[in-house]
């Protein structure tokens, strides 16, 4: 079986790092790393990943859960949002984009190993 190619959307390097190293530590493969939404839709594109680790929140004119909707239509990738808050309003438009899953941040190692699991099935 083949590692799970992951596109990791962070707009925060440290936590994109973190979150890159988890990935591996679980079997996953990191494939790239986007700060924007316009940019994981370009990368999204380019990798094919199996998955795109969204964070809902970015520092860009596009946020996540409007990144995903493009990754979902144009590409008919998976997204796995990240949030540190959420909010009713997100955590319904997030739902719209059929995500694979969402979790809270900080999570843990565990957290994402089910998460990843439940996306290998």
């Amino acid at each position: 079986m083949s590692k799970l190619k992951v596109l990791v959307v962070e707009d925060e390097l440290i936590v994109a790092m973190d979150i890159a190293e988890q990935l591996r530590d679980l079997g996953a493969e990191p494939v790239g790393h986007a700060k924007s939404g316009e940019q994981a839709i370009e990368l999204a594109g380019q990798l094919r990943p199996d998955l795109v680790m969204m964070d809902v929140h970015l520092a860009s004119s596009m946020d996540g859960i409007s990144a995903a909707q493009v990754i979902r239509d144009q590409f008919d990738i998976p997204c796995l949002f990240l949030s540190a808050f959420s909010g009713a309003d997100s955590l319904a438009r997030a739902q719209l984009t059929a995500p694979a899953g969402y979790l809270s941040k900080p999570f843990d190692e565990s957290e994402l190993g089910l998460a990843l699991a439940a996306v290998s099935k």
